[in-house]
């Protein structure tokens, strides 16, 4: 047992070893360009030059038309152990109800202030030519169609990512992309009428001071609640939550849910000829000849979709 606990005790120094050793130029708060491929090399499409992945903007505006139940992931599971798992998180308060959030994510975390901690963190970024490291700093990195996302570990009183100033720097920079905190914002009064997808845990009337937390991460993996966020991963978000999709699995899900989508449509449709039963239909069609008839409309559907995304 001993020697087992040691042995997963090394490897997770290794691993923090590869992400913050100067000799691969990694810096504690961010990732380099090199690392950045190699923990997102699953994604074989389109980077930023820092080497995000950036999802097609085709993907956003398709995200926009999914829910939160059709955000599974169709292989894996905990421990690659097969199956299913969620990459959703809920609980937030939703600015906008009515308003999707599809975006590509910038990661961001913060930790509580931890003065020598700070201090080697200050002293790099002097040798960088970067004075402070604060949230206008990740701000300024933002580009149309981001999402900032922001774990700020459930913090409220001198811990709100932003107010309504710089909520509105957001809403122009990404273009409406978009904001998660697993923490507070200030401002709600002069947020609220501002047309952009957010999900907060909190507001408060107090600001974020370098006295009481400090950017800990920009552009690594953070936690937002029970979720792993990745940078570059795919934002969506609606009434009920938000989902953080691995880009190299987001074409599948989204094709998923037309599929989805589909098979509401056309079972809404029997139910409205009033001849069938719920068991007889829903989830699928036991009779042979309407299974027959559900797969003949699915696949005319399908073809009518992909013909008009292809005018676009």
């Amino acid at each position: 047992m001993y020697r087992a606990i040691r042995k997963s005790r090394s490897l997770t120094l290794c691993l923090l070893a590869s992400v913050l050793t100067p000799a691969a130029n990694a810096q504690l708060w961010t990732w380099t360009k090199e690392q950045m491929l190699e923990y997102t090399k699953a994604w074989t499409g389109e980077r930023f030059a820092d080497g995000r992945p950036k999802v097609p903007d085709q993907w956003l505006e398709r995200a926009k038309d999914t829910s939160a139940e059709e955000i599974t992931i169709p292989t894996g599971g905990r421990g690659g152990g097969g199956g299913t798992y969620s990459q959703w998180e809920g609980g937030f308060n939703v600015l906008h109800p009515d308003m999707k959030m599809a975006g590509r994510a910038v990661t961001v975390t913060f930790m509580p202030t931890r003065p020598d901690l700070d201090a080697v963190i200050t002293a790099g970024l002097r040798l960088k030519g970067i004075p402070t490291l604060n949230n206008q700093y990740v701000l300024d990195m933002l580009q149309p169609g981001d999402v900032l996302v922001v774990d700020l570990y459930g913090k409220r009183e001198g811990g709100t990512i932003v107010g309504d100033n710089l909520f509105y720097y957001i809403m122009k920079a990404t273009k409406g992309g978009g904001l998660v905190v697993d923490g507070a914002f200030r401002d709600l009064d002069g947020i609220q009428d501002m047309r952009m997808p957010c999900y907060y845990r909190s507001a408060n009337p107090t600001a974020l001071t370098p006295q009481t937390t400090t950017v800990a991460g920009i552009n690594v993996p953070i936690r937002i609640g029970n979720v792993t966020v990745m940078p570059g991963d795919l934002v969506a978000g609606d009434k009920e939550g938000v989902s953080f999709i691995p880009p190299s699995m987001a074409e599948g899900i989204l094709d998923r849910a037309d599929t989805l989508h589909i098979h509401d449509e056309w079972t809404r449709k029997k139910f409205d000829e009033g001849k069938y039963k719920s068991s007889e239909i829903y989830s699928a069609p036991k009779d042979p000849a309407l299974l027959k008839e559900y797969n003949e409309y699915l696949a005319r559907r399908l073809a009518e979709i992909k013909a008009e995304r292809q005018k676009h």
